[in-house]
């Protein structure tokens, strides 16, 4: 199921844990239906930027050394901001992809940096989002489904091919 939501775009965007401690398969998975010649954005951290970064080294990395984005911690958030920018921008249709290593912190804002932030403020833009949560529990409120065949992954519903339905109280 993979490879045929991610075969629907030419531009990724990968973000998650600086310190990624689960199984190396679900990114491993994500990487490998990336299509040929798909551009791919992603950050500067290590752990699962660092994993993406070195399966695609021609990938257009957002480094907060660069300083484009200002400098302490909130270059950080201008940073996330950007990446997940590039990919709503993306020719052909973008994807953002994230791998959260943790539950999402309650009160979450989509204004700061990190990988729920990032998500978050992706979900808000309107760009289709897959996320791989593993045992994580997937937030209420977000509109995130399960990806039928795919035990961890979950999706907005423009990944999964359905439309939310408003209900009707008359």
């Amino acid at each position: 199921m993979l490879q045929s939501i991610f075969s629907q775009f030419s531009c990724f965007g990968f973000s998650g844990s600086r310190q990624w401690s689960g199984s190396f398969a679900p990114l491993t998975a994500a990487a490998d239906s990336v299509p040929v010649g798909g551009r791919v954005l992603v950050g500067c951290a290590p752990g699962v930027d660092a994993f993406f970064r070195s399966r695609f080294p021609s990938a257009e990395v957002f480094s907060v050394r660069s300083g484009r984005w200002g400098r302490g911690r909130g270059a950080f958030a201008a940073l996330s901001i950007a990446c997940v920018s590039g990919v709503v921008g993306g020719v052909g249709g973008g994807l953002w992809v994230s791998f959260p290593s943790s539950a999402c912190p309650a009160g979450l804002f989509p204004s700061g940096s990190g990988t729920w932030a990032s998500l978050a403020f992706a979900i808000g833009s309107g760009l289709p989002c897959l996320v791989f949560l593993g045992s994580i529990k997937s937030p209420s409120g977000w509109g995130l489904s399960p990806v039928p065949g795919s035990p961890g992954w979950f999706g907005c519903s423009s990944v999964l091919g359905f439309a939310p339905v408003q209900l009707s109280l008359f």
